[in-house]
């Protein structure tokens, strides 16, 4: 573990403490979205776009009062470039289908990328309390615990996550899961991308997968999994690629080559 300089270490507290305030006001909505739903007369998928729209203020005005010279670059109201060299990553609820439905997997997503490299990745879970952290060379923890992959873990002997979205067809995402079965292994969606690559970081899956996400969606995810010992796919952040999709790929190291395969099939 490396020694952690000023710049680094700010910055990573004031994630961690965003996380968990942004935390609780999407979970007040949460548990509210029935109510409102009948106050404002609009489906739940519009009470989720208010709920984001808070959560992402919220967040980028506290980064903005800290750290007025770092980027940012939310889901909901795009890029704004900055001149520190530091730019914040953030998907203020991932995961709005568990949202909408009342599930407990979806979580505010906080990632901080330096010279085109996610240095702090946050991720807080809400209705279930579960903070994952992570910073460049400091490790990995959930709930303060530390996170090291397990390499007895692999395809054939744990869960990989699959993701899908509107930019995949049906017959893509039929071939992904055709092909992790014929490896030996099994799948699971639970709705949120970014929850799924903390669940690697953690060990719960051995692998995630998806042909196309954001950045916002998983710079986080992608700091946790490299600081608790696993690899991932090279995103490319540079210029306009920041604001396109492309495919994320974060395992343990006993099955990257795996999914890696299953990647270029």
């Amino acid at each position: 573990m490396t020694v952690m300089d000023n710049d680094l270490e700010t910055r990573f507290s004031l994630a961690n403490t965003l996380g968990v305030e942004a935390g609780a006001v999407a979970l007040d909505y949460f548990n509210r979205r029935d109510t409102l739903v009948i106050e404002t007369k609009r489906d739940l998928h519009d009470v989720v776009s208010v709920a984001d729209r808070n959560v992402e203020k919220l967040i980028r005005q506290r980064v903005a009062d800290a750290f007025p010279n770092d980027g940012f670059l939310g889901e909901e109201d795009g890029l704004e470039e900055g001149t520190s060299g530091y730019t914040w990553i953030v998907d203020p609820i991932d995961g709005t289908a568990p949202f909408v439905n009342g599930m407990p997997t979806w979580c505010i997503s906080i990632a901080v990328v330096k010279d085109e490299k996610p240095v702090i990745g946050v991720i807080y879970v809400p209705c279930l309390e579960e903070h994952y952290a992570a910073a460049a060379g400091q490790g990995a923890t959930l709930n303060g615990k530390v996170l090291t992959l397990d390499p007895s873990r692999n395809m054939q002997n744990a869960l990989t996550g699959i993701g899908s979205n509107n930019h995949v067809t049906p017959e893509r995402v039929g071939e992904i899961v055709t092909n992790v079965l014929a490896r030996g292994g099994n799948f699971i969606r639970n709705g949120s991308g970014a929850l799924m690559l903390a669940y690697v970081a953690s060990g719960r899956l051995v692998g995630y997968y998806e042909p196309v996400m954001r950045a916002w969606d998983c710079m986080a995810g992608f700091c946790l999994v490299q600081e608790a010992g696993g690899r991932v796919l090279p995103y490319p952040l540079s210029g306009e690629n920041l604001m396109a999709g492309h495919p994320v790929l974060a395992s343990n190291a006993s099955c990257y080559e795996d999914l890696l395969a299953v990647h270029n099939s």
